[in-house]
């Protein structure tokens, strides 16, 4: 049945099956091409009965290799032919409202718990393929050579602009990861940042680095979730955390949104999104890498921020960005992987490597983007058009900020 399947759908590049006991099979013509060897009896099928959460677990058992193409490859040609033509999608789909309730009911607790899963993890992995500012979230490239760091320096100012900060502001960061973004405000604005994490070892980090640079008196960092919060601020950002919210807690997180600006305040959300209608987190990515993650349609974003009475003055829609983010952060881990192996073994290093390319196609291929919304209490908070958004001068400092200029990153590569 595997190879029927195979046969049937693989239209769009080439892919070649090396069956355990050494037989091959063709399918399909042009590029992309891949060659997948299965290394044991029963994989494909393993495979077949739960596609979303088998083939990643499989790769991580060894179970199967990519001997062409690379896995970035194998992964493209499935998705290309196989996502929409695979087994139990009409199930997921019927299964959708429910599971997507149940797997995100994300209290203080269990929010606790996801976040030490993946950002308490040892930091050196994260210094191994992140920027040197340790932003982990969509950069925004210009263009798509630009260097990590430039399109990470890019994506912070774009956001700064969209704020419409003044010096002396008060600003929150709900979920600041290591401090990044809100060091970048403190620094090109002159406001003063609050910082929010879940993670222990993350506000370690964020702390020293403030003091390293100087900036602990304006970047102050807590541990403590954004529902416990109380206070009053000129600006609200809260840049790859609204995926950890779950889907029950959405109203509530724009209520709180809206109670934390001040009359003439200004809020920005930068979230992965799917264009496609709502559905269930990948099962594989919700075990291994993101327990209690849930990626939001528009459309659920809109209903959750419609009730709490702050205006959307401006929605963007971020596309393959994200796609060229996780392959230079893969391309940077690829050239440490044999330190990880020896620290933490072929099967972590196989889980990490299957989940930025995996998250990577989904972004090429699949439905996935960035959304960035912007809030506000009043409809006269940001200026009427996006001019104040974009000009030469802005663009300039952006690249220049970002300090090691271009790279050879590519699309596609």
């Amino acid at each position: 049945m595997f190879l029927k399947l195979l046969d049937r759908h693989i239209r769009h590049g080439t892919l070649t099956v090396v069956e355990p006991g050494g037989r091959r099979h063709t399918f399909g013509a042009g590029e992309p091409s891949a060659t997948w060897v299965l290394r044991k009896p029963g994989t494909a099928r393993r495979i077949l009965l739960n596609p979303g959460a088998n083939l990643g677990e499989t790769y991580m058992g060894e179970e199967w290799d990519v001997e062409e193409g690379g896995l970035a490859n194998l992964l493209t040609v499935l998705r290309v032919n196989m996502e929409r033509n695979l087994p139990g999608r009409s199930v997921q789909a019927l299964l959708g409202p429910l599971a997507t309730i149940v797997t995100s009911w994300n209290t203080v607790r269990a929010s606790l718990s996801n976040v030490s899963h993946h950002y308490d993890l040892d930091e050196a992995l994260f210094r191994a393929f992140l920027d040197r500012d340790m932003h982990y979230s969509c950069a925004y490239f210009r263009e798509p050579d630009l260097s990590l760091e430039a399109a990470q320096a890019a994506k912070c100012d774009h956001i700064r602009r969209k704020l419409d900060l003044s010096p002396g502001q008060r600003v929150l960061d709900i979920g600041c990861g290591w401090g990044s973004l809100a060091m970048h405000l403190a620094e090109r604005s002159g406001v003063e940042v609050v910082g929010l994490t879940l993670s222990a070892e993350q506000l370690r980090a964020a702390r020293a680095e403030a003091e390293r640079r100087g900036l602990a008196d304006r970047v102050a960092f807590r541990l403590e979730d954004y529902r416990q919060h109380r206070a009053e601020y000129d600006a609200v950002v809260s840049v790859g955390m609204f995926e950890h919210v779950g889907r029950r807690n959405f109203v509530r997180y724009f209520e709180k949104v809206q109670e934390f600006l001040a009359a003439h305040g200004v809020a920005l959300l930068h979230t992965i999104g799917q264009s496609a209608p709502p559905s269930p987190t990948n099962p594989w990515i919700r075990k291994y890498i993101f327990p209690g993650g849930y990626i939001p349609s528009a459309s659920e974003i809109l209903q959750a921020a419609e009730p709490s009475g702050l205006v959307l003055s401006d929605l963007e829609v971020w596309r393959r960005h994200y796609a060229l983010t996780l392959r230079e952060w893969n391309r940077r881990f690829q050239g440490v992987r044999d330190e990880f192996v020896e620290a933490k073994g072929e099967r972590f290093c196989r889980m990490w490597e299957f989940y930025l390319l995996a998250c990577a196609t989904a972004f090429e291929i699949a439905d996935l983007v960035v959304f960035q919304l912007q809030l506000a209490c009043r409809n006269d908070a940001v200026p009427l058009t996006r001019d104040y958004l974009y000009d030469a001068s802005a663009e300039a400092s952006a690249e220049r900020d970002g300090g090691e200029g271009r790279s050879r990153l590519a699309v596609g590569r």
